[in-house]
């Protein structure tokens, strides 16, 4: 049996590799994608998404809870204002199923305004500042990264 996980990706993310490379890197997504895939077990269906789109975050978020499967969420700039994300995120929490917040860069060692995140309170736990292998820790956390 297969288990999946949903990595999404908020704003501007698929932009990763061009975007700001000094604070984000030089890899991109589908590096992202690549990376996951070799730290996962065997049995586990890495599902990477991104989007611009609060609105279709928030329906993967709620397609999360219907199916049971936790979510590894980098929020990028939703991060500080969206109430109704961070609602979203507190359906997978309260279902019982893991949510883990990551962020490639460390946002308090940033500008003020990236300091607070609406979504960490309501998230299992938040990983940030170790740039792809934030994920790599987030999917580790919820258990389901290959244990060699």
């Amino acid at each position: 049996m297969t288990r999946r996980v949903l990595v999404l990706n908020g704003p501007n993310l698929g932009r990763l590799g061009s975007r700001e490379p000094d604070v984000y890197g030089r890899q991109d997504l589908s590096e992202l994608r690549t990376r996951l895939a070799e730290v996962a077990a065997a049995d586990v269906e890495i599902d990477l998404r991104q989007t611009d789109d609060e609105a279709e975050l928030i329906g993967w978020l709620h397609a999360a809870v219907d199916a049971g499967e936790p979510v590894i969420l980098n929020p990028a700039a939703f991060t500080h204002y969206s109430y109704a994300l961070r609602d979203a995120c507190a359906l997978i929490t309260k279902a019982g199923l893991a949510l883990v917040e990551v962020h490639i860069s460390n946002p308090a060692a940033r500008e003020t305004f990236r300091h607070t995140s609406v979504v960490s309170a309501v998230a299992t736990g938040t990983i940030a500042g170790f740039g792809f292998d934030s994920y790599v820790l987030a999917l580790r956390g919820v258990g389901l990264a290959d244990p060699a």
